[in-house]
This record gives C-alpha cells, sequence and structure tokens, in this order.
C-alpha cells in the first residue's frame, strides 16, 4: 500500500490544477481500497455548507450542486469533530443522512475523513462501501495521509481563486496567510526572485590544483564583496543609513575569518572549491538556525545567500534576468535583502517570502523601504506566481492572488487612506514619545552591531536599550581578545554618551554556540546556555565584564544586562564577579566605575521570583518575545503553531502586571524589549 501511495501523491502533484486533483484522488482511492464509492466535500463558509466537490460512483450532476450544511449527516459529523469516522453500519447511527439527488443507494460501510490545514477543516474525504465494512486501520491510515496531501491544494486554490467554480461562484477572494513582516498594503504584480546557483546540488570532487582552487575561491568572494558594496552605495540615498549597515553586516559575515579559514582549509585537504564552500556555508547556517535569539537565527538565511552568490561567481555563472514590472511584488522561498535590494526601487510595491520573519534582514530592509512584506507564507506556490495580480497585507500577514474586483477595490481605498496617515505620521517626527494623557515612553535602540550604531539617527533613540554582543565572537575563530571587546564597546558607549547603553552579556549555548566552542544538547532551548554558560566558564564572563569597564572609562553610560535569569543565586554570583572584574582593573590602575546592572526577564520562573531580582538589580527589561514563548509553549518562527504564539494573551499580560507590581515595590525602572 505504500508503494501505491507514493504513486497517487506523485501523480497528485503532477496536477494541473484542483479540480484535475481531487478528480484524480476519488479515482485512485476507489481503486486502491477496492470501495464502492470515494467523494470529496469541500466546506464553504459562506454558505455555511459541505459541497460535494469531486466523486467516483456517485452521479457526477450532483458535483457542485449537491451541499450539506454544516453539522448535518456524518459528512459533518467529521468536520465536527476533525477526526475520522469509521463505520460499518452507516445506516444505523443517529446522523445518518441519505442524500437522493447524488444516486445513492444503500450503503453500509463508512470512512470519513477531515482534510486539515493550520487546525482549520477545509472539507472531509469520504469512502462508501455497499457492503457492511469496517475498514481496516491500514486504509484509515492510507486516506488520512491522502487527506493530508490535499490540504495544501485546497489551500492554494483558496487563495487563487480556483476554489470558485467548485462551490459558488460568488465568493469572496481567499488569501494565503504568513506574518507580517513590514506593515503596509500594495496590489502589484508578482516578480519571482531568480534561483541562486544550488549548494545542496553540488557534488564532492577532488581538487584538481589546490592553489587554483584557493585563489578561485578568494576571487568569487571578493566578486561578492564588489557586488554587495555596490548595492549598499545604490540605496544610500533611499532608505535610512542604520539600515543601509545592514549590508555592513553581511560583509562582516563574509569577511569571517572562519568562513573563509574553514573553506580554505576543506580545499586544501584536497576538496574543489564548491564542495569546500557547500560544506562550510551547511556549518555556519546550522550554527545560527540553532539559535533561540529570532535575529540571529535569522542569519542563517543571510550565509546560505552569500553562499549561493560565492558559488555563482565560482562558476561564472549569471542569473537570468529579471523583468520587473511597474509595480513589483517580489515573490520566492526565501527571498534576500541583496534580492530585495536588486529590485530598481521605483518598481517595488511589495515583498512575499515562504521563509523567514519579521527579524529576517529583508522585512528590516523592506521596513526601511516602506514596503510591505509577508513572511512564512506556508504552501506558497512559487512557481505560479510569476505575473499574477497580488495584495500584499503586510498589517495581518495575507497575500491575496488573483483578488476580485471588490477585494481590490477595497485594497485601494486603504492604500489612499494609509498613504494619507503616512502623510500625516511624518510631521510628528522627532517629536517625544509618549501617550494620550501625557505620559513618556522613552524610546530606545535594539541593536547587535556597531555600524547601526555609527549610521544610525541617534537623536531618534533615548539610548541603546539592547546591545547583543554574540556577533563578534560567531565571526571569529577563537574567543576576541579582551583588547578587541574594548576597541567595539568603547565605539557604542561614545556614540550614545552621555545616554545609557545597555551591553548584554554573552547569551551563547546549545541553541547559539560558536564555530571553535561547540555545544551539543537534546533539548538546548532548556538547556547550558546565557549565564549558566558564564558561570560555568568565569574566565569568559569576567574577560568580556573587563572589557566592558575599560570602554566606559570617562564616558559613565555603561549598563550591563543579565540574560537568560532564572534565580537569584544565579545573580548574586555574577555581582560578585563582576565586583571581582572592578576591583582588578581598579588595582591595575583603571579609573573604572562600577556600572548600573541589570536582569532581563524571558523565563517565567524569574516572573515568580520578581520582586528578589529587584532588590539585587538597578534595573529590568522583560524580553517579551523569549517570555511569551516559553509562557505558551510556542515557537513563534515555526509556521504550525504560529498563530498560537499571541503576546497579548492573557497569561503574557498577567505576567507583565506581576513584574510591574515586582520592580515598583523597589521603585526600579522597567522596559521592554521585544514585540508586544
Amino acid at each position: 500500500m505504500l508503494e501505491t501511495l507514493h504513486r497517487i501523491v506523485k501523480e497528485v502533484n503532477a496536477a494541473a490544477d484542483l479540480e484535475k486533483t481531487l478528480s484524480l484522488i476519488v479515482t485512485l482511492v476507489k481503486q486502491a481500497i477496492h470501495c464502492d464509492v470515494c467523494s470529496v466535500y469541500l466546506t464553504d463558509p459562506d454558505t455555511r455548507a459541505h459541497v460535494l466537490a469531486a466523486t467516483d460512483g456517485l452521479r457526477q450532476e450532483a458535483v457542485g450542486k449537491v451541499s450539506l450544511p454544516l453539522g448535518r449527516g456524518l459528512v459533518g459529523l467529521v468536520a465536527e469533530r476533525a477526526e475520522p469516522l469509521n463505520l460499518s453500519d452507516a445506516p444505523a447511527h443517529p446522523r445518518y443522512l441519505r442524500i437522493t439527488e447524488t444516486g445513492e443507494t444503500l450503503y453500509n460501510g463508512f470512512l470519513g475523513v477531515p482534510i486539515i490545514q493550520n487546525r482549520k477543516v477545509l472539507g472531509v474525504l469520504v469512502v462508501r462501501q455497499e457492503a457492511q465494512r469496517e475498514f481496516t486501520d491500514d486504509e484509515v491510515t492510507f486516506v488520512f495521509t491522502l487527506a493530508a496531501q490535499l490540504a495544501g491544494a485546497i489551500t492554494y486554490a483558496q487563495a487563487s481563486g480556483g476554489l470558485d467554480t467548485l462551490t459558488t461562484p460568488s465568493r469572496a477572494s481567499r488569501y494565503l496567510e504568513g506574518r507580517p513582516g513590514s506593515t503596509g498594503v500594495s496590489i502589484g504584480r508578482g516578480a519571482v526572485a531568480y534561483r541562486l546557483a544550488d549548494l545542496d546540488a553540488i557534488p564532492d570532487r577532488e581538487a584538481d590544483d589546490v592553489a587554483v582552487e584557493c585563489a578561485s575561491f578568494r576571487a568569487a568572494v571578493s566578486a561578492v564583496e564588489d557586488d554587495l558594496r555596490r548595492l549598499k552605495a545604490r540605496l544610500a540615498d533611499e532608505i535610512p543609513a542604520e539600515d543601509n549597515a545592514l549590508f555592513d553586516a553581511l560583509l562582516l559575515m563574509l569577511g569571517s575569518d572562519t568562513l573563509v579559514t574553514q573553506t580554505i582549509e576543506l580545499i586544501e585537504a584536497g576538496q574543489w572549491a564548491p564542495g569546500a564552500l557547500r560544506e562550510s556555508i551547511a556549518a555556519h547556517a546550522q550554527v545560527f538556525e540553532n539559535m533561540d535569539d529570532v535575529y540571529l537565527r535569522e542569519r542563517a538565511s543571510d550565509i546560505r545567500d552569500l553562499g549561493r552568490r560565492i558559488l555563482m561567481h565560482l562558476q561564472s555563472d549569471s542569473p537570468r534576468p529579471v523583468e520587473y514590472p511597474s509595480e513589483t511584488i517580489l515573490v520566492g522561498e526565501e527571498v534576500s535583502a541583496v534580492q530585495l535590494a536588486e529590485v530598481p526601487a521605483d518598481r517595488l510595491v511589495g515583498v512575499v517570502s515562504a521563509a523567514g520573519s519579521s527579524s529576517s534582514h529583508v522585512a528590516i530592509l523592506a521596513r526601511a523601504m516602506g514596503v510591505p512584506a509577508v513572511m512564512g507564507v506556508t504552501n506558497l506556490p512559487v512557481g505560479r506566481m510569476e505575473n499574477r495580480e497580488l495584495i500584499v497585507d503586510g498589517y495581518r500577514g495575507r497575500v491575496y492572488i488573483a483578488p476580485s474586483l471588490a477585494v481590490r477595490n477595497e485594497y485601494e481605498r486603504l492604500a489612499q487612506e494609509e498613504r494619507e496617515l503616512t502623510a500625516e505620521a511624518e510631521s510628528l517626527r522627532g517629536l517625544p514619545a509618549e501617550s494620550t494623557d501625557g505620559v513618556a515612553f522613552p524610546l530606545f535602540l535594539n541593536t547587535g552591531l556597531v555600524n547601526e550604531t555609527n549610521n544610525a539617527n541617534t537623536d531618534d533613540f533615548a539610548g541603546i536599550g539592547l546591545y547583543r554582543t554574540e556577533l563578534p565572537f560567531m565571526v571569529r575563530d577563537r574567543f576576541p581578545a579582551e583588547s578587541v571587546q574594548v576597541m567595539n564597546y568603547r565605539r557604542v558607549l561614545e556614540t550614545f554618551a552621555p545616554r545609557p547603553v545597555i551591553l548584554r552579556t554573552l547569551d551563547i549555548g546549545g541553541d547559539k554556540p560558536l564555530p571553535y566552542f561547540p555545544i551539543e544538547e537534546q533539548n538546548p532551548f532548556l538547556g547550558w546556555r546565557g549565564v549558566r554558560v558564564s558561570l560555568s566558564h568565569p574566565e569568559i564572563f569576567i574577560t568580556q565584564v573587563r572589557a566592558m569597564l575599560r570602554a566606559a572609562v570617562d564616558l559613565d553610560n555603561l549598563q550591563i544586562m543579565l540574560p537568560m535569569i532564572s534565580g537569584v543565586s544565579e545573580v548574586d554570583e555574577l555581582k560578585m564577579l563582576i565586583k571581582r572584574a572592578h576591583d582588578e582593573l581598579l588595582e591595575e590602575g583603571y579609573a573604572v566605575a562600577m556600572p548600573r546592572i541589570g536582569v532581563m526577564v524571558e523565563v517565567p520562573s524569574a516572573v515568580y521570583m520578581i520582586e528578589e531580582l529587584a532588590r539585587r538589580v538597578d534595573f529590568v527589561s522583560v524580553g517579551t518575545n523569549d517570555l511569551t514563548q516559553y509562557i505558551l509553549a510556542v515557537d513563534r518562527n515555526n509556521p504550525r503553531v504560529g498563530d498560537l504564539y499571541d503576546d497579548l494573551h492573557p497569561a503574557v499580560l498577567r505576567a507583565l502586571e506581576q513584574v510591574v507590581r515586582g520592580v515598583r515595590v523597589f521603585n526600579r525602572p522597567v522596559g521592554i524589549c521585544g514585540e508586544l
């Protein structure tokens, strides 16, 4: 039966449209399990009915015409319960409903399986037998698997309007769902981002000439660096300097000692340049993919994109030129920031990507350019999006394919309204951030790159609320020396002085390992990470704290943040280590001051211990992204459960209330770091 299943799946995937897909399914399932009837009912929320969309065994004239009201009959019961129903004597069931319009005779055996996508019942796949027959477990599993296969095809048909002829002709436009990457709405035509060279397809091969392979690799890296600098210069006048610094981040990754060195070492070991590049890119991307920090996790996409670009130059390939429509919506499986930057600015109106999140560089760049973007779109049919009319709703994370006239008119109205609001908002730029009742809310920069702070319009910020110190550790092949760290931190502190700068101590671990300090765990998110690593290796922590204190001499704006705190003992031990570093530097003749020390509340246990923590520190910051994920046990970057992530969930709001109450007891300031 497994071989039959594979054959059916292959044929279904090759079907041109949903109508052919459904016809294939009902015919092939009927043949495979030797039943008398196989039918598909699709759920139509507009008419609140299950519509017969395909059948093999009932009257073909009934397709599209016969429907069952929601909750009626055995089909309604399967949809209602969202679970299979297997009966040998269906007429004896109290919910049995005979439909004469289908030419139905007395069928006893009944198996109904729900078609589900993202927890929504899209329809029911039904098989019937005239004789009394209870279908076997293997047969139930077989039909269940095909129902899951159908779900993706139905989801696409809903979005593209392909479902219309199978249900009701007056249906409203359907849409694909993703996550908002950049707010706004736009109407345009799809342009599929060109497919770069495929690293995964590169085979292992022995190097003919190691010296030539090394030279070719270095030349390819240099060519990509030139490409990035060219794009950076082209966008210099089109986006804010702090966002243009994203290209500096890409150049920093490309110039990473470990990336280049590891590739060269693999070549010198006998691997040809493309194969060596494939291995080193995969290793570096895996490091970032395992990280818990959303921003850093998204850098895996950047690493892969850089690798594909290097390979393109190694192979002397040029991507096929893309013809960008006058109102281009760039579509791709994994759209990169570089691909976005290559679209002429006067033609780009939107971005749709199957992969990525709001922390992706492409989403950050889209926000800087004022272009709406939807990320992480499940079941995105990229191959069918070229030159299709699309609507991108960056507020709700929706993409409409071939929208109806009514939907198009509504979004045109919304786009005009948005332009008017944007013009009004521009007049408020530079004014203090405060609520309508006069309460001031200072805004701080959240960053992890020196270049971002150097290029930022610092007047817009009250300081740096979180500076992630991990990236300089990740792009080297060894721990950075204290003097190197001093130089990096000094530049950040000087840029914002006298405003406060909160430097977060190194937050690494099993989910965020360093290339030269590997940590392998079965469950890294709950393992050896953050301050747990710092306490296990105080020499790393003290070196970093010494660098921070030295960098702040005569500036007096340093504050130190301790991440992933779960209990008071951790704070007590870390404060002792900070005091030790401070005393050492005083003995060495450095005029260092003792900084303010704070904790990041991102573990639920810290919420319950907030008063004890607040007593020991000078300030508190709530990491809402991680705290929400831990409270709800939901990975917001997993498209299967991402819709369960809710930063306004009552449990999250109660946790925030408890934190605020706790810090007020000791009159400590508290801030939010993340989305809310």
